[in-house]
């Protein structure tokens, strides 16, 4: 499926969590797709720094996109499994993740991502690394 920004941001305001979460895409080409999230304090958790679950959704929804750039027309992409590393506390301006497809295929897809926490000053922290496995359905 052709996904180009404007469609790919379409897919994203339609799902009520990601809007609801405040995540955007930023770029995609077929197999990769970056997203960002501005962090509110509505993020974190009580230790000031971003929840796991936010980290986990961004990257799941993020690697999902990337599979969708892949899949056939008339197919959507599902998650089957995922799994989230995560491997320090995130806090700063924005989360910013990345996503590829490691492997493409006709029922699933397996996927990776990164994500990286943001400082005012635009240093880069990884954060997380993710894996998943996307089923291909037809839509």
């Amino acid at each position: 499926m052709q996904v180009d920004l404007d469609t790919l941001r379409g897919f994203f305001r339609s799902a009520p969590f990601m809007a609801d979460l405040g995540v955007e895409p930023t770029a995609v080409e077929p197999g990769r797709v970056s997203t960002q999230l501005v962090i509110a304090q509505r993020h974190c958790q009580h230790t000031g720094v971003v929840h796991a679950g936010v980290i986990a959704a961004l990257a799941d929804h993020t690697m999902g996109a990337a599979a969708q750039t892949m899949a056939p027309d008339g197919h959507w992409v599902l998650t089957a499994e995922f799994k989230t590393s995560l491997l320090r506390g995130a806090a700063g301006e924005r989360l910013e993740c990345e996503a590829w497809v490691l492997k493409p295929g006709r029922q699933v897809s397996f996927t990776e991502a990164e994500v990286y926490a943001v400082a005012t000053g635009g240093e880069r922290k990884l954060v997380a690394k993710a894996s998943g496995t996307m089923a291909i359905t037809k839509a």
